[in-house]
This record gives structure tokens, C-alpha cells and sequence, in this order.
């Protein structure tokens, strides 16, 4: 029941996740980040099966280090956006990644931006994008508040929208969500949206 969505707005991307590990009926974790933070100026976020999203995650994170520590030089968010689609469409020629992602980075020359790639290696680069069940809602809400060039303070305002029309209409909704931005200053996290620990019943 895992919900991935982001947004691009007016020199910032910001990219949310439900922090729940689930397996089958089970709640393991309520503070799970499922948004990693790439290098300085990108961020990761994934849903997908919980080895399967660590595990290449972690491996993109490498790999992006790897190629700046030979070369010199980051690879831009397009750049790294590609280099996943490649590994993702290797992979599901041998072994597939049951993984969904959203890559959001800011670059000098070009700005935000944000790319959709999905298990099967699948990539778009959108203003807005959302995976897992929640997305559904998120979309839909997105779809009606969302503008070009919208100050962090709108796009925090439509991230807590969608959060909440997520709770009210999905049955099995996670209840805490990490938030993160990324811009001009790099990549971080903004906030958290905890109703469960905030009410004391699941210690975080």
C-alpha cells in the first residue's frame, strides 16, 4: 500500500513517501525512509518490493558516486535518470527489480526536474508523478491544484491535500510521510507527516 508522489515547482523539486514496511497484513515499520539522497543535489525516492528497492537503490547511489569520483564532474539529473532506465531494462532481461521510482535533482544549466521510471524501465520526465495505491488519489488532486511555478509554500499545501484525501479515501492508507526538496541548495529533507506516533500508539 505504498504511496511515492512529487512535484516540480518555481526552482525546487519536492518528492514524498509513505514511511511504512509492510509484508502482507503486517506493519513492521512506521519510519522507513524510502527517499535517498543520491548526492548533493538529487534524490531518489522508490516504492516496490522492500529488497528489490533497497538493493538498487543503494546500487544507483554507488554508481552515481563512482562515476563522480573517476570523473570528476556529477552526472546531471537527466543523466542519472537514464543511467537507472538502462540498469532497470538490463535487468529485466536477466533478473528484474520489482521497483517504481522517482528521480528529482536540480541542475545548474537546466533547473528542477523530475523523472518517472517504472519496473519496466519506462522513463518520462513529468512536472508530476505519483506510484503505489495512494497514487490514485494523489494524481487526482494533483491534477486539479497543481500550476507551473508554484512557491514551496503551495507545493507543501498540495503535498498535505493529497496526504489527507490519501487517509480519507484508501482503507489501508500508511499514516506517516517523509517529505524532501531539493533546489539551488541541494538536497534534504523538509519535514514529516507522522499521525500515528504524534498520537502516541506506535512508538517511532
Amino acid at each position: 500500500m505504498e504511496c511515492v508522489f512529487g512535484v516540480v515547482g518555481n526552482g525546487f523539486t519536492i518528492v514524498v513517501a509513505d514511511t511504512s514496511a509492510v509484508h502482507s497484513i503486517l506493519n513492521h515499520k512506521t519510519n522507513e525512509d524510502k527517499i535517498m539522497v543520491l548526492d548533493s543535489h538529487k534524490l531518489i525516492a522508490a516504492s516496490g518490493e522492500a529488497g528489490d528497492r533497497v538493493q538498487f537503490t543503494e546500487y544507483i547511489q554507488k554508481n552515481v558516486a563512482l562515476y563522480q569520483f573517476r570523473n570528476g564532474i556529477p552526472l546531471t539529473t537527466a543523466a542519472a535518470a537514464n543511467f537507472t532506465r538502462g540498469e532497470l531494462a538490463t535487468a529485466l532481461r536477466k533478473n528484474p527489480y520489482f521497483v517504481n521510482i522517482l528521480m528529482a535533482g536540480y541542475d545548474k544549466e537546466t533547473g528542477p526536474s523530475l523523472y518517472y521510471v517504472d519496473y519496466i524501465a519506462t522513463l518520462h520526465k513529468v512536472d508530476k508523478g505519483a506510484f503505489g495505491y495512494g497514487s490514485y488519489f494523489a494524481l487526482s488532486m494533483m491534477d486539479r491544484h497543481y500550476h507551473s511555478g508554484m512557491s514551496v509554500e503551495e507545493a507543501i499545501d498540495l503535498v498535505d491535500k493529497c496526504i489527507m484525501e490519501i487517509k480519507l479515501r484508501l482503507c489501508v492508507a500508511p499514516q506517516n510521510y517523509v517529505i524532501k526538496i531539493v533546489d539551488k541548495d541541494g538536497a534534504r529533507e523538509y519535514a514529516w507527516r507522522q499521525s500515528v506516533t504524534d498520537a502516541g500508539v506506535i512508538p517511532a
